[in-house]
Order: C-alpha cells, then structure tokens, then sequence
C-alpha cells in the first residue's frame, strides 16, 4: 500500500501543519533515542538495563526521558512489579507494534544503504 505525501494531506486537510499534533509525534517517534527504543521492543519485553544494554550510547537519563514520552504518547507500557530490589519492564502497546511494524521497514532499508548514503558524504 503505497500513499504519497499529496493524498495524505488531501485526506487529511492541516496534516503536518505547524499547529498539528503530527508534528509532536514525528518528534517523539523519530527522535534520535526514540526510533531506537521503539526498534528495540519490537523484538519483545524488556528490562531497564537489557533496554540501556541493547541502545548502545543511550545514558540512563536520555532513556527515563524517552520511556517516560513513549509512555505517554500510549506506544510503551510500563509495568512494574513489587519486588526488592524493583523490577520494571517495557513492551510495545497494540498501537506501538502497529507502528514498527510500518518502522521496521524502514530502518532495514536505512541498515542495508547507510554506508552508501555516509560514504556519499565525503
């Protein structure tokens, strides 16, 4: 199902305007940690640190502030367990595994031609 910029914002009239909320999505979705955090859950349930392991160079601040956003925007579930020491994991809403499973295409494409395109650079 191919969709060109032209049909959304003809379907969706305002769509990406200043104003829009699509605006604050694409920020929180496509935000340097936030593709990552999301691309990391979508391989399942995870732990504080297999989450801090698994995005490489994430500090522990940058990964509170981007599950707390994610959270928010209902893509991450939080859930936490009474136990010592805590024991806290992440996973995928139904609308977050909706939307890898339109990402991860994606970033196998940005994987397969990231060399090229940086190489390019130069």
């Amino acid at each position: 199902m191919s969709v060109s910029y032209a049909q959304i914002l003809e379907t969706q009239p305002g769509t990406f305007s200043h104003a829009c909320p699509t605006r604050t999505v694409l920020d929180h979705v496509m935000s340097r940690w936030g593709v990552l955090v999301l691309a990391a859950l979508s391989d399942g349930t995870l732990r504080w640190g297999e989450l801090r392991r698994t995005v490489d160079g994430i500090s522990e601040k940058m990964l509170g502030s981007t599950l707390r956003t994610l959270t928010g925007d209902g893509l991450v579930e939080r859930e936490s367990f009474p136990t010592v020491p805590p024991h806290v994991e992440y996973r995928l809403t139904p609308l977050g595994r909706d939307l890898m499973a339109r990402m991860l295409p994606l970033l196998s494409w940005i994987a397969e031609h990231a060399d090229a395109i940086v190489d390019d650079e130069g």
